[in-house]
């Protein structure tokens, strides 16, 4: 039996026209590497709720939670995370960092120059085939 932990999360693909908004982790073993913005869900919490109260705890910011674009399963060497990923915009506020060390605007080009959370690789795959998948419409 796998005795291995499971995380159930929520990750927030906040876009401003072309660009995405990216933040470093402060601490941790994973300290530095890049994320997209979230956490982990509460017992009852649908995802977009989740999603809501993560990035006004870490960014101070009102987001509107739109279509989710990919849920990612990843096995860390610690634990099995499930990650759903949802495509979203700011609504009010500045995206102020409470908990992350650094954050960058970057377009889609630029994603690959950044030295990624390994399940947010997976995620930066599907934004990169959707808009491949938006050209050939």
């Amino acid at each position: 039996m796998d005795k291995r932990k499971y995380i159930e999360v929520v990750a927030a693909i906040i876009c401003d026209g072309d660009r995405i908004f990216a933040t470093q982790r402060g601490y941790g073993e994973w300290k530095d590497w890049w994320e997209f913005p979230g956490g982990k869900m509460e017992p009852g919490e649908t995802p977009e709720v989740a999603l809501c109260r993560e990035i006004r705890e870490e960014l101070a910011t009102r987001i509107s939670v739109g279509e989710r674009l990919t849920t990612v399963e990843y096995d860390y060497p610690k634990f099995h995370l499930t990650m759903h990923s949802y495509l979203c915009t700011v609504m009010s506020g500045e995206l102020t960092l409470l908990e992350h060390e650094g954050a960058k605007w970057l377009g889609l080009g630029e994603l690959d120059s950044m030295r990624w959370l390994p399940a947010d690789e997976l995620v930066i795959e599907r934004l990169k085939a959707r808009a491949v998948e938006g050209e050939t419409r």
